[in-house]
């Protein structure tokens, strides 16, 4: 049987999604604790993968056991055994080849950027003081919403081969001095988030023209780009999948 595991995470004092050899991750932390719970090894694979200090409100990732359990139980279980960084949402039952990966429909980012300092969600927030233009924001969104290939905010040495992404939105809210940037698309690139907020940075700066950020997507070239905005306000808030692969009991 093949099963969902939604959660989230305060990805601070993590080293990102994926397993790493010399240092902590949720892949490995999760793992760990299931293996304890359900007495056998098991390996959990994500929708996608978190960098370092990258926070997720929701979060997918799938593993098989052939053995029944009571799957609010061991959600209890792995919340007691988790800490406070990781909160297991959810254990759902999925059909045998669904895939956390590769069956999302939809991936969506928000970016939190406040403009005061707020020593309450430091962690959480850039802090951002300088007077941006909006207008030229907007035009910059707008050619973002219209781009397909995303290789010049791609994070270089990767073995990614296709930089084709399919943005479905790009907007920005204000809540008081908070600047909030949400990003939904079919898939993204490795830092592709960081890197689009912090060269539109540079524009609403007017470091950067609109001319030249539009030929920073055409020279299809990461060193173009501006800096990646820091890891710590970035949050993976919400995936979708097709109701047809859950099984309702």
């Amino acid at each position: 049987m093949r099963y969902f595991i939604e959660l989230s995470y305060n990805g601070k004092n993590f080293h990102g999604w994926q397993y790493q050899p010399n240092a902590v991750s949720v892949q490995e932390t999760i793992e760990n604790s299931l293996v304890i719970l359900l007495k056998k090894k098991i390996k959990i694979l994500g929708a996608g993968r978190t960098d370092t200090g990258v926070h997720a409100k929701q979060m997918f990732a799938h593993f098989d056991f052939k053995e029944s359990f009571d799957t609010q139980n061991l959600s209890f279980k792995l919340n007691s055994f988790l800490g406070k960084d990781i909160r297991i949402i959810n254990i759902l039952k999925v059909k045998s080849d669904s895939h956390a990966r590769f069956d999302a429909k939809s991936r969506e980012y928000q970016y939190v950027i406040t403009q005061k300092k707020d020593v309450y969600n430091f962690d959480t927030k850039y802090f951002f003081s300088k007077k941006l233009d909006f207008d030229e924001i907007d035009k910059a969104i707008k050619i973002i919403k219209k781009t397909k290939n995303f290789k010049s905010f791609c994070r270089t040495k990767t073995d990614v081969t296709n930089y084709n992404c399919k943005i479905f939105d790009f907007e920005y809210t204000m809540y008081n001095s908070d600047i909030v940037f949400t990003i939904r698309a079919n898939r993204f690139l490795r830092n592709m988030v960081r890197s689009i907020i912090g060269t539109i940075l540079d524009v609403g700066l007017l470091k950067t023209s609109i001319k030249d950020f539009s030929d920073i997507i055409k020279k299809t070239n990461r060193i173009y780009a501006g800096p990646s905005a820091p890891a710590h306000a970035l949050f993976l808030t919400k995936i979708e999948y097709p109701e047809t692969i859950f099984i309702n009991d």
